[in-house]
């Protein structure tokens, strides 16, 4: 077996294990997956189509998943912004308790150096993937090429709007990398919420 291969069927399992741990809390994969995007995500890339994106799944399965979580109280759908045919799905302060549930313990106890570690790699092999694949980094706000911090707080240049100071750390499906000494174009940042 590659090397290659191996990590395959490692990430797989990875997945597995870890999914199997989120269905404690009544979520099935998707739904987890999902709710935790939509804690990530800032107000801009919360669409079913923009969560579709990131979870490289269909609309259809994504925009079924939504409307799950909305049916169970931890998300609500909403007006997606000027176009009135677009949708936005906010969390719940159940939902953003549930989703902080989810991450209040380590899926494995590491050393801190080592967790950094594998982190770092898992980052890598994201990016390669999303590479590799043509799709979009969702970076965080703050390493994005379109953020500016002036005495007026942080601002979006590419969508000209005003941020909020949370929105700097959330993941963006507008997300174009910057310069590289503070690129995280994963959204993987451990940071991140």
């Amino acid at each position: 077996m590659t090397a290659a291969h191996e990590i395959a069927s490692l990430l797989d399992r990875l997945s597995r294990l870890h999914g199997t741990g989120r269905r404690a809390a009544g979520l099935n994969p998707a739904q987890a997956s999902a709710l935790d995007y939509l804690a990530r995500a800032n107000r801009f890339s919360r669409t079913p189509s923009a969560v579709a994106d990131y979870l490289s799944a269909t609309r259809g399965t994504v925009s079924q998943t939504l409307k799950s979580l909305a049916a169970k109280g931890l998300a609500e759908e909403g007006p997606g912004g000027s176009d009135r045919r677009s949708r936005r799905y906010d969390l719940t302060p159940q939902g953003r308790a549930v989703a902080d549930a989810l991450d209040a313990t380590p899926p494995v106890d590491l050393p801190d150096r080592q967790m950094e570690d594998v982190r770092d790699a898992l980052q890598q092999l994201v990016r390669g993937m999303i590479k590799a694949r043509g799709g979009r980094s969702f970076g965080l706000c703050r390493s994005c090429r379109h953020h500016r911090t002036s005495a007026q707080g942080a601002h979006c240049a590419l969508l000209d709007v005003p941020l909020q100071d949370e929105e700097t750390t959330q993941i963006c499906q507008e997300h174009e990398s910057g310069s590289a000494e503070n690129t995280q174009a994963d959204g993987c940042d451990a940071g991140g919420r």
